[in-house]
């Protein structure tokens, strides 16, 4: 599909200032029937982004910059993104090779899936502080993908030390990048393996935890943006939560007394609920989610190892 069958030649007399072009945006988005959910959650926000990113104005301050003219070099340059969203289907964040939580920005590409973890507002918003207080604090960061959450939580905790692991290798070579653009390699260090095998031996202040949730049939059905995305960083299983079941069993004798888990799961709470009903989560919520991730201390987690049966399907 075009997005502009007549091309930029077109129109360019038409569409002069950065207002005409998020209404020209806006509208052929909303004509081809795109998917969200990559940091934007709808048309107008997605335009807005690929505009101020692709003209290098900041992202959170469209309307100082609605009325200004664009040159003829910038105007082939947003038409050309706003066109290729719609061509390709990819997510934004993968046209403009960036992403950003809590206003700080990461380096990502079709390696490692686009960064958008409640957990970053969890960090930001101070929600954990009170799980990190000695100087000396260790964070373990499980399925880092491009390693926005260790980092967002190495700039949080000055003076913690953070481990971050990766399975994939090409998403490890996202996060060093990313690691290395803020220039924080001496804390936070990105390990290679499945889950807590890089880490044998070692216990940590606070493990968090973003593993893929998704279930097997919502994989198969995505639309083309989610799709554009590494399967692994989605697929956890016939109902999302094969991963998230491992981390419970094994995540205390990873923790120190006193240490807390802090896990993403998605929409699974009343399966967890059930199938771990003795360990007493608390479910922390955010402006965007509810009862999407939860928090539990070693000493409740050692009660319980394994989830008991659970009910057939």
């Amino acid at each position: 599909m075009s997005a502009q069958p007549g091309g930029l030649e077109s129109i360019a007399g038409e569409l002069l200032t950065v207002r005409d072009w998020l209404r020209w945006g806006v509208s052929r988005f909303n004509e081809a029937k795109l998917s969200y959910g990559h940091g934007t959650a709808n048309a107008i926000d997605e335009a807005a982004f690929l505009i101020l990113e692709t003209l290098h104005l900041p992202i959170d301050a469209l309307e100082p910059w609605l009325d200004c003219r664009l040159t003829d070099v910038e105007r082939r340059a947003v038409h050309n993104i706003l066109v290729k969203r719609i061509d390709t289907r990819k997510p934004a964040s993968y046209l403009t090779g960036t992403a950003y939580i809590q206003g700080h920005r990461f380096e990502v590409d079709e390696r490692v899936i686009v960064p958008r973890s409640f957990i970053g507002e969890l960090i930001a918003g101070g929600n954990l502080d009170e799980l990190v207080t000695d100087s000396d604090t260790r964070i373990l960061d499980l399925c880092t993908g491009s390693g926005c959450l260790a980092i967002l939580a190495a700039l949080r905790f000055g003076q913690a030390s953070v481990d971050a692991v990766e399975l994939s290798d090409d998403a490890i070579e996202v996060a060093r990048q990313n690691i290395a653009c803020y220039e924080i390699g001496d804390r936070v260090t990105v390990l290679g393996g499945d889950l807590f095998k890089p880490v044998a031996g070692r216990r940590y202040d606070l493990i968090i935890a973003n593993p893929p949730y998704v279930a097997a049939a919502e994989v198969e059905s995505f639309p083309r943006e989610y799709a554009a995305e590494p399967v692994m960083a989605h697929l956890g299983g016939a109902d999302g939560l094969d991963l998230a079941r491992r981390i419970l069993a094994d995540a205390a004798a990873y923790l120190k007394p006193g240490g807390t888990l802090v896990m993403e799961i998605g929409t699974g709470r009343d399966i967890l609920d059930s199938e771990f009903h003795r360990l007493p989560f608390v479910w922390l919520d955010t402006e965007e989610s509810a009862g999407e991730v939860l928090m539990i201390g070693q000493q409740d987690l050692q009660q319980v190892v394994t989830p008991r049966t659970p009910p057939k399907r």
